[in-house]
């Protein structure tokens, strides 16, 4: 379940840049962002590889980037 205010979306990982950033692409609208791996992610050290299913937080106010939730398996 996202925060409120925030919108909740799928995608596949196009690109993986450094710092941790990805380059993903939206599956509704095809669309591409950038998006970083959330808090959670970085303490239990799960990796996000090109080509791996995610779902992508992202604010109302500025769709052009996100944050990673999860990682499908």
């Amino acid at each position: 379940m996202a925060k409120e205010g925030f919108l909740e979306f799928a995608g596949i990982v196009e690109e993986c840049l450094p710092n941790a950033q990805f380059l993903v692409r939206l599956s509704e609208t095809g669309h591409v962002i950038m998006a970083h791996i959330s808090g959670n992610m970085r303490k239990f050290q799960i990796r996000v590889l090109r080509g791996d299913k995610v779902t992508v937080e992202v604010s109302p106010y500025d769709m052009s980037k996100g944050r990673i939730r999860f990682r499908e398996k």
